[in-house]
C-alpha cells in the first residue's frame, strides 16, 4: 500500500480522494470585525424587516378599515333601542369599525313629529340644549348602555354601547335625525 494521506492509506492504483471544501468559510475563519456585522445585520433583519413586514402584509385589511358600508336599518335601530318612525323617508344606514364599531341611520321626518318620537322611543331622557350638543344640532341625545336602557352591542367582545341622537330642524317642516349607535 501507499502512503497515508489525511489519515487513510492510499492505494497506488488510485488517485487521493479530495478534501471536500466549503463554499462558505468556517466561522473560526472571519475575522472579528466580519463577525460582528453579520450579527448587526441578522438582528437588524428581524427587528426593522419584521414589523415592516407585518405592515405590508396588514395594509390592504387597514386600507377598508373605518370604510362605511349599508347596513339594515332595522339593525342600526334595534341596536340604539328604537324602531325608524312610519314617516321617516329617506333612510340611509350604514357600518363603519376599525377599533370601534359605528352604526349610523339617517334619515328625514316631520319636524312636528320628532319630540313625540323622542319621548315615546327614550321615555324619560331629557334631551340636551342646544348649548350641550355639536354645532348645527337644534337638540340631541347621549345615551350610555350602563346608564340607560339601551341595547350593549352584541358584537365580539360584548362592548358597552353609547347612542347619541341629533336632530337638525331644516325649512319647510322637516327635521334631518341621525342616530348613532357606538361601542365605548
Amino acid at each position: 500500500m501507499g502512503e497515508k494521506q489525511h489519515g487513510h492509506p492510499t492505494h497506488p492504483a488510485r488517485p487521493p480522494r479530495p478534501t471536500r471544501r466549503r463554499w462558505w468559510p468556517r466561522w473560526s475563519q472571519w475575522s472579528r470585525r466580519t463577525r460582528i456585522w453579520t450579527v448587526v445585520s441578522v438582528v437588524g433583519a428581524v427587528v426593522i424587516g419584521g414589523p415592516v413586514a407585518l405592515m405590508v402584509w396588514a395594509m390592504p385589511a387597514l386600507d377598508e378599515a373605518g370604510e362605511a358600508r349599508p347596513l339594515d336599518c332595522a339593525l342600526v335601530m334595534d341596536w340604539a333601542g328604537a324602531t325608524l318612525p312610519k314617516s321617516a323617508e329617506g333612510a340611509r344606514c350604514t357600518e363603519s369599525s376599525w377599533l370601534d364599531v359605528h352604526d349610523q341611520a339617517d334619515f328625514r321626518m316631520p319636524a312636528a313629529e320628532v319630540a313625540g318620537w323622542v319621548a315615546g322611543t327614550w321615555p324619560g331622557i331629557r334631551s340636551e340644549t342646544a348649548l350641550h350638543c355639536s354645532k348645527g344640532e337644534d337638540f340631541c341625545l347621549h345615551l350610555l348602555s350602563d346608564e340607560h336602557e339601551i341595547a350593549w352591542y352584541d358584537g365580539p367582545g360584548q362592548n358597552a354601547a353609547g347612542v347619541n341622537v341629533s336632530v337638525r330642524y331644516e325649512g319647510g317642516g322637516t327635521a334631518l335625525v341621525t342616530v348613532t349607535a357606538y361601542t365605548i
